[in-house]
């Protein structure tokens, strides 16, 4: 059977066996789980009510061709979620697109790629910043990289008075730490989003555990002329 991946601590071993056996069928049916781990159709049950309640599986009535009595058959097959438990490349997939990019079109056409994310991002949340004074925009953007991220936080500097985005799960972390080019797409998206430099002053690729994103009220950005810089530039900038 096919090999999970190693976020699945809460899941039980028989679980595992149901959902490894409906991802190599697709779609499969209670009798033919059972009769696969051979164990009884009232425990395979069981076990699927609790795969639906955490969302890991779905299921659909389906009627058999030239079935007219009895219950329709219930199919069930992998959520989003429980097909994300099993081994994914996507951050192979992820590093090998930059490199290509920047081998084949020179790392101008990077810089453009990068700053069409960051001005992507600028126009999904400039909406939620409008008339909102920079504190209150800061805790919009807590959820920068999930909904109600309770990873990231807003903490100030008692010396400077400066606020800082703290973030302590880093979604990308795979692919930032082969490749943290990919953070100057958050940098310059807060640096448009609240007019003013951010640089990150703690870094999870330096090994501090988390990133912290400082706003600078003493460098002003004009969002209008600013597009895209690279990490690097922001920080030297005057």
């Amino acid at each position: 059977m096919a090999s999970m991946a190693s976020n699945v601590e809460n899941i039980s071993d028989v679980q595992q066996q149901i959902l490894a056996f409906i991802k190599q069928q697709g779609k499969t049916t209670n009798a033919a789980i059972a009769e696969e781990l051979d164990v009884s159709y009232e425990a395979v049950r069981q076990q699927l009510r609790q795969l639906e309640a955490a969302q890991l599986v779905v299921s659909a009535k389906k009627q058999s061709a030239g079935q007219r009595v009895g219950r329709p058959t219930r199919v069930y097959t992998l959520s989003a979620a429980g097909d994300h438990l099993f081994p994914k490349a996507y951050d192979e997939l992820a590093v090998g697109l930059i490199d290509t990019l920047s081998a084949v079109l020179g790392p101008e056409a990077l810089r453009q790629v990068l700053a069409s994310l960051a001005d992507e991002n600028v126009a999904q949340w400039a909406p939620h910043m409008q008339g909102k004074p920079l504190a209150e925009r800061l805790e919009v953007l807590k959820g920068i990289y999930l909904e109600d991220d309770p990873y990231m936080s807003i903490d100030q500097d008692q010396a400077s008075g400066e606020l800082r985005l703290v973030e302590r799960n880093c979604p990308y972390l795979n692919v930032a730490s082969r490749r943290p080019a990919l953070c100057s797409v958050t940098i310059s998206t807060l640096s448009r989003l609240l007019g003013y430099a951010v640089t990150r002053e703690k870094r999870f690729q330096d090994g501090d555990g988390r990133c912290v994103f400082r706003v600078h009220l003493d460098r002003p950005i004009n969002a209008d002329a600013f597009r895209f810089a690279f990490e690097a530039e922001l920080d030297h900038s005057s």
